[in-house]
């Protein structure tokens, strides 16, 4: 949501609340997974930047894939028209999201070596980097680990080895702050980071996509 949408809320509720009412009643017999993609096409259709890439983050934390955004995308071509979902495809390429990449579209998934576990101590959370992907990882206890995806599920930004501060992880865009110890969001947003699947093999931390 826009500052100024969080303002108007915030300062004239009586007016602006009916309005998000009637948005949430409209969609109220749709599951959330194509509320969210209706929602992308509307910001696709009126090119609002930031609204598209907002939105297109929730889509895929609503459990909509990659595939089926662009999809979505390519069914509404009678209304959107060709300019504006190379517009929106643009700014997909642009938030070089690893699974809008044609190997990831493919479903070409393999395990990913981290590094060693004895790098890591217990407790400890620490920022990698691997095959073209960022991940922030955490050693619960000595054999309890938990694999990141370094993008906040706000506006996928990237979040740097700079905002951690112990096992908390804040965004400097919209200050979201993460628990790496469970991936909840615990300050200003609602949405978990995304996790991986990792395994332990031969003293070599693994993460899968």
């Amino acid at each position: 949501m826009s500052d100024a949408l969080d303002y108007l809320i915030k300062a004239r509720p009586d007016a602006v609340g009916h309005y998000f009412a009637f948005l949430k009643a409209c969609g109220k017999h749709l599951d959330p997974k194509t509320r969210s993609l209706i929602s992308v096409i509307t910001k696709v259709d009126a090119q609002t930047e930031r609204g598209f890439r907002q939105y297109l983050g929730r889509a895929l934390r609503e459990g909509c894939t990659p595939m089926e955004i662009l999809d979505a995308l390519l069914m509404a071509f009678p209304t959107l028209g060709l300019a504006k979902i190379v517009w929106a495809v643009d700014i997909i390429l642009a938030m070089d999201l690893p699974g809008f990449r044609p190997e990831a579209l493919a479903g070409n998934g393999e395990w990913h070596d981290l590094g060693a576990t004895r790098s890591v101590k217990a407790g400890v959370a620490r920022r990698v980097e691997c095959d073209g992907r960022a991940l922030f990882v955490y050693r619960d206890g000595k054999d309890g680990w938990r694999v990141y995806d370094s993008r906040c599920p706000h506006q996928s930004t990237d979040i740097p080895h700079l905002a951690l501060e112990g096992t908390q992880l804040t965004c400097p865009k919209h200050r979201w702050a993460f628990d790496l110890r469970t991936g909840d969001c615990v300050d200003k947003g609602n949405s978990p980071l995304r996790r991986w699947e990792s395994r332990v093999v031969d003293g070599r931390l693994q993460a899968y996509w």
